[in-house]
């Protein structure tokens, strides 16, 4: 969906929203980017190294690049061009708006690192706030 449709989308599922009694306080449209990474290497079709050891270097990566980033381990699977399926252990990396070109470089280093093909990328816009709780005093 184009960024313009998207919005126009938002802004009147918002005022829906407030026919409800609902509130939009706060609420952006951002780019939400994920990185799907498998642990098996290209070559073995095995995971070479623990699960901990790739999550080091993930952090490690997005750490040196600066930006903020989630990430999951997840279970799948992968068919291969030459049609033979394999599952594997999935880093599921997601980053929200943070540009295209930062995530491009993060994926290609991490790529050649975990000693893949090719990574998988998903872009899409989403719908954004933070809630700020509040900090109850601590009796001394």
């Amino acid at each position: 969906m184009p960024q313009a449709s998207f919005e126009r989308f938002v802004r009147a599922a918002l005022d829906a929203q407030r026919a409800v009694g609902s509130t939009d306080d706060g609420i952006q449209v951002l780019t939400e980017t994920r990185v799907y990474i498998g642990l098996n290497d290209a070559v073995t079709k095995t995971q070479k190294f623990d699960t901990e050891r790739y999550i080091s270097a993930l952090k490690y990566v997005c750490t040196q690049y600066g930006v903020p980033f989630s990430f999951d381990v997840i279970n799948g699977g992968y068919i291969h061009d030459n049609g033979e399926y394999t599952e594997e252990r999935t880093i599921l990396l997601t980053f929200v708006d943070v540009d295209q070109k930062t995530i491009d470089e993060i994926a290609v280093d991490l790529c050649d690192f975990f000693h893949q093909e090719s990574v998988l990328i998903t872009t899409g816009n989403i719908c954004a706030r933070s809630v700020r709780g509040v900090f109850a005093e601590r009796p001394e």
